[in-house]
């Protein structure tokens, strides 16, 4: 949930002002907007701000998508600025509800974890692995954050290795093993002089990062606007000019398709596509004071949506549904090329 972009290169109070007067304006979006917020204050040293936004969610008294990651967020951060016997027992309230979702899993056992409370940690990661991946043969995506950070404290245990290690090694893909990555003698190599061994644990640092960055959402992905058939229809009927950008509904999914394997050929990280709607295309353009026509301002209604965290990631994981509704799966669809 961190935004993930270099500290010096972002003025990160002026990006949360950003997201709360955007969550004014679209409350339907007001739980990933401030969330992101909330990031922003932390990384901003201004974590009773961040607490409060947290607590303004909790409190609001709409259904929140995910309230037990919201809880976990604010245990994490209130136990940075030492509050901790109020961030242990949210963390215990978390732990006793065993939400379905491995997210605020990853965050209360990693902010155990960041406290030297391994053995607590562990029990996390093993509880939530139990929960989510019992029976599992292929895990999804959003639960390897779960394996690789049970492997780790393991690793920080010497606990020798177990089925669920085994399967964390089986997900992992990069060239570094998670053994080596997670070596806790590591640490000592950042001590040598010897150029080498620094180089070397540079490589292992760049690989681990690289970890995080697949296993974690980033807040703003590249993202395709997708529109569904009968959309569609209605906005060229009522938008003529647009034709030209979507002269039928086949060629725009294939469009979409292409343009993704592009980007993901080029190396682009963190692909995604949207869904837009006539009524809120419209509003935007309004908003921008630009003619719905214009088809210049199509990019810019794909980027605010996906900054409102409407973005569904690409490629969807083995098995799920194409991105483009038909409710066949990504590998039968538009994955069959």
């Amino acid at each position: 949930m961190r935004p993930d972009t270099p500290a010096e290169n972002v003025d990160h109070i002026s990006e949360a002002a950003r997201l709360e007067r955007t969550a004014e304006l679209y409350p339907e979006d007001a739980e990933a907007l401030l969330l992101r917020a909330a990031a922003h204050r932390e990384l901003s040293g201004d974590r009773p701000a961040a607490t409060a936004l947290y607590d303004r969610l909790l409190a609001s008294g709409t259904g929140l998508d995910n309230p037990f990651l919201v809880r976990a967020l604010k245990a994490s951060n209130l136990w940075e600025y030492g509050h901790e016997a109020e961030a242990r027992a949210i963390i215990d309230g978390i732990r006793t509800a065993a939400p379905r979702d491995p997210a605020p899993w990853v965050i209360v056992a990693e902010a155990l974890e960041a406290h030297d409370e391994l053995e607590q940690a562990h029990e996390a990661f093993t509880q939530a692995a139990h929960l989510l991946l019992t029976g599992v043969t292929e895990p999804p995506r959003a639960t390897h954050p779960l394996l690789f950070g049970r492997h780790r404290v393991r690793r920080m245990l010497g606990a020798a290795h177990d089925e669920w290690d085994a399967l964390a090694d089986s997900v992992h893909t990069l060239p570094i093993t998670l053994d080596e990555l997670h070596d806790p003698k590591r640490v000592w190599s950042l001590g040598s002089e010897n150029p080498a061994e620094l180089e070397a644990e540079i490589t292992r640092l760049r690989a681990e990062l690289g970890a995080y960055r697949e296993a974690l959402s980033r807040p703003f992905p590249v993202a395709i606007l997708r529109w569904p058939a009968d959309e569609l229809a209605e906005l060229t009927e009522a938008y003529p000019s647009l034709t030209e950008e979507y002269p039928t509904y086949e060629e725009h999914l294939a469009a979409i398709e292409t343009a993704l394997r592009e980007l993901s050929a080029s190396g682009t990280p963190n692909l995604g596509v949207v869904t837009g709607t006539v009524p809120s295309y419209e509003a935007f353009a309004a908003s921008e004071g630009a003619a719905p026509g214009d088809a210049t301002l199509l990019p810019q209604y794909a980027t605010t949506l996906a900054a409102r965290g409407r973005a569904v990631a690409w490629p969807p994981e083995r098995g799920a549904e194409c991105w483009c509704g038909s409710g066949r799966t990504y590998g039968e669809c538009h994955g069959d090329a």
